[in-house]
C-alpha cells in the first residue's frame, strides 16, 4: 500500500518543462514584455525577470548577461517585427509616393501601438548609456536606409536627403507615441505620418 501511495505521488509530482534554447529565449522576451507593461521599465531587473518567468536566475543570465543586454534585446526584438512587417506592406503595395509612404506610416504606427506603452519606457532605458543608445542608432540608420531605397524613385534626382529621413523618423517616433498615449488617433497619425513622408520626398533635395 505504502509503495503504490509513493508511485502515485511521484507522478501527481509537477515537472518543470525543459525548453529549448530558442523557445526559452522568446518565453524571456515575452515575459520581459510583460513585467515592463505591467510594472514598468525600473522594475525590469534579471532577478526579476526570473521570478516572473519561474527559472532560475543562472538561466536568465544565459541569455542575458546584463541588465542593458536585456534592454538591447528587447528593443532589437521590437525592431526586428517592425522590419518584417514594413517588408510585407511593402511587397503589396502600390508603386506610388502616396502608397509606399501610407505603407510605411501604417506599419510604423501599427506595431508601436501594438506594443502599447511599454515601448516609450524601453526607448528612454536605450538613452541611459552609449552603449544602448548605439543599438537604437543601428535600428534606426537601417530603418532610414530602408525608407531611401523605397522612397528615392520618387525624389528629385532618385535621392533622398538624410536631413529629411531624420524629420520623417522624429515625426514617425512622437506621432506613434501620441497615439499610444490615446493623445491622437492611431488613424491620425497615420494619416499625418503619411503626408510628412510625402511632403519630405516631393520638396527639393537639401544637405546630403
Amino acid at each position: 500500500m505504502s509503495t503504490s501511495r509513493k508511485s502515485d505521488a511521484g507522478a501527481a509530482a509537477p515537472q518543470r518543462r525543459r525548453l529549448l534554447r530558442d523557445d526559452r529565449y522568446r518565453q524571456l522576451i515575452d515575459v520581459a514584455w510583460q513585467l515592463v507593461r505591467q510594472e514598468g521599465t525600473d522594475a525590469l531587473t534579471l532577478g526579476r525577470l526570473a521570478e516572473s518567468a519561474g527559472v532560475t536566475k543562472p538561466v536568465v543570465y544565459d541569455h542575458f548577461a546584463t541588465r542593458n543586454g536585456l534592454l538591447a534585446a528587447l528593443y532589437r526584438e521590437f525592431d526586428d517585427r517592425q522590419t518584417a512587417l514594413i517588408d510585407v506592406a511593402l511587397e503589396a503595395s502600390e508603386k506610388t509616393l502616396a502608397g509606399r509612404a501610407m505603407v510605411i506610416a501604417e506599419s510604423y504606427v501599427n506595431c508601436v501601438v501594438a506594443q502599447g506603452r511599454e515601448l516609450p519606457g524601453v526607448i528612454s532605458a536605450l538613452a541611459s548609456s552609449p552603449e544602448l543608445q548605439l543599438v537604437k542608432s543601428e535600428c534606426e540608420a537601417a530603418f532610414m536606409e530602408k525608407c531611401r531605397a523605397v522612397l528615392a524613385p520618387f525624389a528629385e534626382q532618385g535621392q533622398v536627403g538624410f536631413a529629411g529621413l531624420r524629420a520623417m523618423l522624429g515625426a514617425a517616433e512622437a506621432l506613434s507615441f501620441s497615439a499610444t498615449a490615446n493623445e491622437i488617433s492611431a488613424e491620425e497619425a497615420k494619416d499625418e505620418l503619411s503626408r510628412t513622408i510625402v511632403d519630405m520626398v516631393s520638396r527639393p533635395k537639401v544637405g546630403r
